[in-house]
């Protein structure tokens, strides 16, 4: 995959992996770390406009745009007749860092934890059926869960438990 140490949040659509996953990007950055993070989207999805001169470059058959100011750049990539492709191909592209964060891509191999909201509990548990899930992070109350449970909210102890099981370097809060 990459030399990089990658750890993933999974779980159901509105489980709350995206504001988890903001919320872990602040925590280690604070902690010291570099982080890069990837997101695996379902559907179809675009980060440019009509309006762009970028788009007009991808709508006239470019197969990559970058965008590049002073302040950020970014590589888009139409896919046109090919796969999507797989994770590791998308790890191998990223810029070196400390730590990758990974949303979605339920079912890839890296180590997990699973976001649960009650409002999604009707989906079922993921973590069964996955042993790269290594702890639930949930805001109700989970009894007969097996692995580590986390508040949804407590940041630190999530941030805790992803450090120490990729043996990470950084300075705990």
């Amino acid at each position: 995959m990459t030399d990089t140490p990658v750890f993933g949040i999974t779980g159901w659509k509105n489980s709350g992996k995206t504001r988890l996953m903001a919320s872990l990007v602040r925590e280690f950055t604070a902690r010291g770390l570099k982080v890069s993070t990837v997101k695996h989207a379902h559907h179809n999805f675009d980060i440019d406009h009509p309006e762009t001169d970028s788009y007009r470059h991808r709508e006239a058959g470019a197969c990559e745009v970058a965008l590049v100011s002073g302040r950020r750049w970014a590589l888009m990539h139409e896919l046109r007749d090919e796969n999507e492709p797989p994770l590791p191909e998308i790890l191998a592209r990223l810029a070196p860092c400390d730590l990758i964060l990974i949303e979605g891509y339920k079912r890839e191999s890296h180590f997990k934890i699973e976001a649960r909201r009650l409002e999604t509990a009707d989906r079922g548990a993921l973590a069964p059926a996955d042993p790269g899930i290594l702890a639930v992070a949930s805001d109700h109350e989970l009894p007969d869960e097996t692995l580590p449970v986390f508040h949804l909210d407590d940041i630190p102890a999530l941030a805790d438990f992803i450090q120490q099981t990729l043996k990470l370097k950084g300075r705990a809060l």
